[in-house]
């Protein structure tokens, strides 16, 4: 079966067509979802695409929108692709007609390109790019304080800047601005080969490098149409449970550190660096980097001994979240603190454990199975409650089922061949490639230039889905439970800016 299924579009239609796709999505089963959208440059022609899920076990659908003019915008309708429109503004010079918030995203004021950073043709003079500043509401209170936070932050937080509006502790207002250390990953790959390019993927955030590989790598397989053989799959699942693992027990340590617990966030991060070491033991390195390539893996893995370790770490897992749920100082911080309806979630594009834990029942592992999942039975845990303590039920309740997927694929693991060989690649090649990483869904969209080197590289971070929705679980929060609110997110900015 093809990865997505192409659909031909007219501008004008847009507007019609999503209204007939996800009227009442809320309330239908399966409900339909826009995963993402963005823009290619075919030849001298711009396009913009629109990737949507129309449920589980079928094709994504592709809709391809000629931007010979402007394009309505969506972001009424679909409040989720108020980013991605902006996004397509500021990198490809686009115009999105009635977008509701206008201003720039990833390319701040005082910028000045001689070309949209991702299309080629240079201009004789800088474009024009407004210094238009973010939106914040009129201070007509004296009361109300104005406090902008950052971009420069304490320890070794990545950059951003929040903007805030408060009365006393209540937070009225606030506004996060990043993209201050926007990479142009995307741009990077344009011309690479795209074995090689692995090493770009895996450098998009450093805490998802094996995500992001996976993505990328299947991306390319479906492309040139290569089926990866079957202990490859299998290899691939394990390390990808084994990135999840380490993931979420720093996220608990995190967590743990914000509600002043700090045994808790000892024990979390000494728990993360075992895990790290058990697959530095069986890999080389204490980060799952350069083991995945087009067609498989770049060599075998000898993984004797790994059932062990982990069933040995297991109670100790166990009896940390344990803890945790019994400590009631801590406890105390997240219930309630920055509740997500399910509404809003779906409304915003919120992913992973961030979703599930407003009620949205969604994985790709189980949902779009890729590597071994269709073989192994993905357990997804889903809680109703959208706030702070919910997304930590999730995530604890997925470490408990990674170790159990760990245990069935090893299971079922046999000596076999690693890697299949890649065909020539065809011009004009396109391929999508997913991953459920720790953070959420993981979408990557290859497409190839006649000399077989990559045109085009687009990434659907699930830090830039969850960023989108972060600042409605802030309004009206107050600033004793912000860094609980933002640290029970688990979003990075590396993932968000790229």
């Amino acid at each position: 079966m093809s990865a997505r299924e192409v659909v031909d579009v007219e501008a004008r239609a847009l507007p019609g067509l999503v209204q007939a796709v996800f009227s009442d999505a809320h309330s239908r089963t399966p409900c339909p979802r826009m995963q993402m959208a963005y823009a290619i440059q075919n030849g001298g022609a711009r396009e913009a695409r629109y990737l949507l899920s129309l449920g589980a076990g079928r094709p994504f659908t592709e809709w391809r929108v000629p931007a010979e003019g402007p394009l309505p915008s969506l972001a009424h309708q679909l409040p989720m692709l108020s980013w991605y429109e902006r996004e397509m503004v500021d990198l490809f010079g686009m115009t999105f007609e009635g977008h509701p918030h206008p201003q720039p995203l990833v390319l701040h004021e005082g910028v000045k390109c001689l070309a949209p950073p991702m299309v080629g043709a240079v201009s004789e003079a800088p474009l024009d790019y407004p210094p238009v500043a973010a939106w914040t509401p009129t201070l007509d209170n004296p009361a109300i304080q104005h406090l902008p936070f950052g971009p420069i932050r304490a320890d070794v937080v990545e950059s951003a800047e929040f903007q805030f509006l408060y009365i006393g502790e209540n937070i009225l207002h606030y506004h996060p601005r990043l993209f201050w250390k926007h990479r142009g990953m995307e741009k990077r790959f344009e011309g690479c080969a795209c074995v090689p390019a692995v090493i770009l993927a895996e450098r998009v955030s450093g805490v998802g490098s094996l995500a992001h590989a996976l993505a990328y790598c299947q991306a390319v397989e479906d492309a040139l149409v290569v089926e990866v053989p079957e202990r490859a799959g299998y290899l691939r699942l394990i390390l990808a449970e084994l990135e999840r693992l380490y993931n979420h027990l720093h996220y608990f340590g995190h967590l743990c550190q914000t509600t002043t617990l700090k045994v808790g966030e000892a024990q979390g991060l000494l728990l993360e660096e075992q895990v790290k070491q058990i697959i530095g033991r069986h890999t080389g390195s204490r980060l799952p980097r350069n083991l995945l390539v087009p067609g498989g893996l770049r060599r075998d893995l000898d993984l004797a001994g790994l059932d062990g370790a982990l069933r040995a770490l297991a109670p100790l897992i166990d009896s940390y979240l344990r803890h945790m749920e019994r400590t009631r100082s801590h406890l105390d911080r997240l219930i309630t603190t920055g509740p997500l309806t399910r509404e809003l979630a779906y409304d915003q594009g919120a992913t992973g454990p961030v979703e599930r834990a407003s009620g949205i029942d969604r994985d790709a592992r189980r949902d779009h199975p890729y590597a071994a999942y269709a073989a192994l039975r993905v357990d997804v845990p889903v809680e109703e409650g959208g706030d702070a303590y919910a997304r930590a039920c999730v995530r604890g309740r997925e470490l408990r089922a990674s170790l159990g997927l760990i245990h069935q694929a090893l299971t079922r693991l046999k000596p076999g061949a690693i890697r299949a060989p890649l065909p020539p690649v065809m011009a004009g090649a396109e391929g999508l490639g997913w991953a459920e990483s720790p953070r959420g869904t993981l979408l990557y969209a290859v497409s190839f230039r006649a000399d077989g080197r990559l045109a085009r590289v687009k990434i659907k971070s699930p830090s830039f889905s969850n960023w989108r929705v972060f600042p409605y679980t802030v309004h009206d929060s107050n600033m004793m439970d912000y860094a609980i609110n933002e640290a029970s997110f688990g979003i990075t900015v590396a993932g968000c800016d790229r």
